[in-house]
């Protein structure tokens, strides 16, 4: 392999913020990984000073942060995916809160791997809440609406 594109191999890693090349030419073939391996310093274990314990908490952590949920029930992702509410950016979404909805109703559209995939409400009622943003990713089981 050419030394030349070798160096303009590690210009474009420089560049790009890639960490790690590896590169095929027939049977040759080069890697190059940016960034730099360290190894651990020796630790001379006859000097080592004892590490006091964290003195107790007086109070307790605090729990973390949970959304609130609205009442009613959830309609929840079936798959992992990217939630959109209208079928085109320029359509007009399926639901909004308020809306009345029946069963067999499409509420949004999930895309997966390139194919978009209708959900459909369940059960009837009125939407109370929609829990996520258009085009925001959403995992499996993860709400999407709240239905009264």
């Amino acid at each position: 392999m050419d030394i030349r594109k070798i160096k303009k191999l590690i210009e474009l890693l420089e560049e790009s913020g890639i960490a790690e090349i590896e590169i095929r030419e027939g049977e040759e073939s080069v890697r190059i990984a940016r960034g730099q391996m360290m190894q651990p310093a020796p630790m001379n274990y006859a000097y080592a000073q004892p590490i006091a314990a964290p003195a107790p908490q007086t109070q307790p952590p605090a729990a973390p942060a949970t959304p609130p949920v609205a009442a009613g029930t959830p309609i929840k992702s079936p798959m992992v995916g990217t939630f959109y509410r209208a079928a085109s950016p320029t359509a007009k979404a399926f639901v909004e809160v308020g809306s009345a909805i029946k069963a067999g109703d499409t509420l949004c559209v999930i895309e997966a791997m390139k194919m978009f995939n209708q959900i459909e409400a369940e059960t009837s009622g009125t939407i109370t809440a929609i829990l996520v943003e258009n085009g925001q990713p959403v995992e499996y089981d993860q709400p999407l609406f709240i239905i009264e």
